[in-house]
């Protein structure tokens, strides 16, 4: 369990929140996108970012010139949120119509990953965040390239989940209408994977690469 605070402790419909870690972790696991809020020169900032985690933190990267990461790494509050959405919930009532999802709010400062030996490990788990099994497969990053990036840890110590499951929740007299009801599933899938135009003749498509679309 993480800790709860004023700032985790869900106010609206808390029957959806959930404060355990494994769940989520893994939220935060299957999420590619998520977006870190902070305040830069007086003014509320949203950026969307890649993010991995490995154990009890989460890590955030970009260029080294990047403002965000500069104000955060100098110890700006930080807030950080991933959604999944699983579904269209359509009901009855306009009022009624939802989504089915899950998402986390993490709260805290982040820390800067400055060691090179840990930066890399941080791109590892970027890239194998992305796609299993391709870390082996690329060139590893060269000095230049690990001092022109930034690495930032945020810890998942002050965390809550909020998710959203099930069919609408219409209003009682609303059941006996004659208007169809119910949840459209929605899923990420991948497609199938297209070659680099300037890709040399004979090189297959890597089977880390052929697992991504179950081929």
């Amino acid at each position: 369990m993480t800790a709860t605070s004023s700032r985790t402790r869900l106010r609206r419909l808390p029957a959806r929140g959930d404060h355990d870690r494994e769940t989520i972790d893994a939220i935060l696991d299957e999420a590619l996108v998520s977006h870190m809020g902070f305040v830069h020169d007086d003014h509320p900032v949203v950026v969307p970012t890649l993010h991995a985690r490995i154990g009890n933190e989460v890590l955030l990267h970009g260029s080294a010139a990047s403002r965000a990461l500069r104000t955060l790494a100098g110890g700006a509050p930080l807030c950080l949120t991933v959604t999944l959405i699983d579904g269209l919930v359509l009901a009855r009532s306009a009022f009624h119509h939802s989504i089915n999802y899950r998402s986390v709010m993490l709260f805290g400062t982040a820390r800067l990953v400055d060691g090179p030996e840990e930066k890399a490990a941080a791109l590892e788990a970027f890239t194998e965040k992305l796609v299993p099994g391709r870390w082996a497969a690329v060139r590893w990053p060269s000095r230049q390239e690990l001092k022109g990036t930034k690495v930032l840890a945020l810890p998942i110590d002050e965390a809550s989940a909020k998710l959203r499951t099930g069919p609408p929740g219409d209003d009682e007299e609303d059941y006996a209408m004659d208007t169809w009801a119910g949840v459209v599933p929605l899923t990420l899938v991948a497609g199938a994977p297209q070659d680099d135009p300037r890709l040399r003749e004979g090189i297959p498509q890597p089977e880390h690469v052929r697992a991504l679309v179950g081929s």
